[in-house]
């Protein structure tokens, strides 16, 4: 999703209100005519943006999985401009990296977990390509981070962390989360705690 800090374009704006969507009312549940409502055009209107529905949906999914793959390796190319950070810095950042897209981009998780499968083979095989870069980054940084710890276990690890980060979307009753911050601050306590024990 977009991570600049000027106005989101119209196609950004359906792609944000088709997730939304989407992730209430199931991707069948939700018809052209109510996105571009949500966005004030005519469900038509859509097709001067998008294909049709298929086409918003790989780009939603798509789009996240090289978004946080993109981040990450930002993170690690900031981390080793630095003059080598040490290991513990370098996972707090990708721990804060990943927090932003779980509590910012809730509707997103509820997606993926649901209407994966609905991508055409192609997009969903890229899906699954770029999460497993993703993963690997993490892995390398867990495993410099406790050098004792198996490739296996680290991987493990690492997607038992995005488990719990990933599990934002669950924690909607109101007063079940404090504000943003203090959420973030209890998600990277846990994360970290987790990749102790793992590395104990």
């Amino acid at each position: 999703m977009a991570t600049r800090t000027d106005a989101p374009t119209r196609r950004e704006q359906i792609l944000k209100e088709a997730a939304r969507l989407f992730a209430e009312r199931g991707f069948h549940g939700v018809g052209v005519d109510e996105i571009g409502a949500a966005v004030g055009i005519s469900g038509p209107g859509l097709y001067r943006h998008f294909a049709g529905k298929d086409a918003m949906l790989a780009e939603l999914l798509v789009g996240i999985s090289e978004s946080l793959l993109t981040g990450a390796k930002r993170r690690l190319a900031e981390a080793d401009g630095a003059g080598g950070t040490a290991p513990g810095a370098v996972l707090d950042s990708l721990i804060e990296g990943h927090i932003d897209f779980a509590l910012d981009d809730r509707p997103l998780i509820t997606l993926h977990d649901r209407e994966l499968d609905r991508l055409r083979d192609a997009d969903r095989k890229l899906v699954r390509q770029l999460q497993r870069q993703y993963v690997e980054l993490w892995v390398a940084v867990v495993r410099r981070l406790y050098p004792d710890l198996t490739e296996p276990a680290a991987r493990s690890a690492v997607h038992s962390v995005f488990g719990l980060l990933n599990s934002t979307p669950h924690l909607t009753r109101p007063g079940s989360l404090p504000d943003r911050a203090g959420t973030a601050e209890l998600l990277h306590r846990m994360a970290r705690g987790a990749f102790a024990a793992a590395g104990a």
